[in-house]
């Protein structure tokens, strides 16, 4: 499409034509998408951080005033993933520290070895998410409104992958027994 068909394209986006977004989305999702998966190399994660660009540029469409539409659509979206690596740095310290609290409780609580060992064992046997969000909410001891805030997503998802998560614990509990 050329320079003035975008132009177009967006002006109709910063007047609220959804279909205009749809085409600017549609055009644009392919090469935003390869633009996180190359940085990021995981699927979901892509899918996550295209998502968010979209929610960024439907805020920030108003701002755009040229002259050329992509440098800047991509400018957002390299803030998106720096944005995306200062949570996953913020999540890495919170994971460490709550590690580091619940060796401390392994010391302290000598009579519950049994238990905590199963417990770790357990953790071993899950996804890497869903052992931070265990080890976040209940060995850190953090609101779901502090976890959610921390991986940066919306407190209904966290809610859904804890629960998830304690679920898939009590399965690999009760299997052990």
């Amino acid at each position: 499409m050329s320079e003035s068909g975008i132009d177009k394209l967006i002006r109709g986006c910063q007047k609220g034509d959804r279909e205009a977004f749809g085409t600017l989305v549609e055009m644009y999702s392919g090469r935003c998408f390869g633009y996180f998966y190359r940085l990021s190399g995981q699927r979901e994660i892509s899918e996550d951080l295209l998502s968010e660009l979209f929610v960024k540029l439907v805020e920030k469409i108003q701002l755009y005033r040229g002259p050329s539409f992509e440098p800047w659509l991509f400018t957002i979206a390299a803030n998106v993933w720096h944005d995306y690596l200062r949570g996953k740095q913020k999540r890495q310290k919170v994971l460490e520290a709550a590690v580091k609290d619940a060796d401390e409780l392994v010391v302290e609580n000598r009579d519950d070895d049994e238990r905590i060992d199963t417990l770790q064992k357990a953790l071993g046997m899950v996804d890497d998410q869903t052992r931070e969000l265990m080890v976040m909410r209940f060995s850190g001891q953090m609101s779901f409104k502090e976890i959610s805030e921390a991986r940066g997503e919306p407190i209904g998802t966290t809610l859904s992958k804890v629960h998830r998560g304690l679920k898939k614990l009590r399965e690999i509990i009760n299997a052990q027994r």
